[in-house]
């Protein structure tokens, strides 16, 4: 395998385990150990482990060791607070780019989808259906501030655990209102129907939070 490989491959290892929560938030991680875990030597490693501090998943402390990120209340907050501005930015001004036959097939996915029965599913195609928005906008530097975003709402999502099915039904009401605005060209009401739709999640995300206490890391 050449080091390129190798490298690539101790990233997204070690990245999986990250925003699958396998390696918790808070966790410290030990450079020898990650060495042994995945065969490898320290050099893809230590490459994988500065690509995943610049995403915002680990921090490297001198003397005290690699940190898995938290995701605290004000983290939680501050990834929303991101949102909130980027994405209904992004679909007022770069919608004109989504390609209609597929905002129509996502409009019949939701539609179709029994959220009492394939929940799993459905948060798929709610990641799919954000990635494709997301992915119209021609402007790197936005682009990877969207990938740090999905990261971590990827780890929120498995803290959280499974939302309520009428949480669910509220989801799926706000995405068609989103697909709707967008066939109809009228972006000023997808932006603010996207806005609405990241204020709700904002809201029912916190809410399972606060009800929780073992999920808050600190304030």
């Amino acid at each position: 395998m050449t080091k390129k490989s190798l490298k690539s491959q101790a990233y997204n290892n070690i990245k999986e385990k990250i925003i699958s929560c396998e390696y918790s938030p808070g966790m410290l991680l030990n450079e020898e150990i990650l060495c042994e875990t995945f065969n490898v030597s320290r050099t893809p490693i230590r490459d994988a482990l500065s690509r995943l501090e610049q995403e915002g998943l680990i921090t490297i402390r001198p003397k005290k060791g690699i940190i898995v990120s938290s995701l605290s209340i004000s983290e939680v907050n501050n990834l929303f607070e991101l949102r909130l501005l980027l994405e209904p930015y992004s679909i007022q001004n770069y919608g004109y780019t989504l390609d209609e036959n597929v905002l129509m097939d996502y409009y019949q996915k939701f539609l179709r989808m029994d959220l009492t029965r394939d929940s799993k599913n459905f948060f798929v195609i709610d990641d799919n259906f954000h990635d494709f928005l997301n992915n119209a906008v021609p402007n790197h530097y936005i682009q990877e501030n969207f990938k740090i975003i999905n990261n971590q709402n990827q780890r929120i999502r498995i803290i959280t655990g499974q939302r309520a099915v009428q949480r669910l039904e509220d989801t799926r009401s706000e995405h068609l209102a989103i697909v709707k605005a967008c066939v109809k060209k009228d972006w000023k009401a997808a932006a603010e129907a996207m806005y609405e739709h990241l204020l709700q999640s904002k809201n029912a995300t916190f809410e399972m939070l606060l009800s929780r206490d073992d999920l808050l890391l600190n304030t």
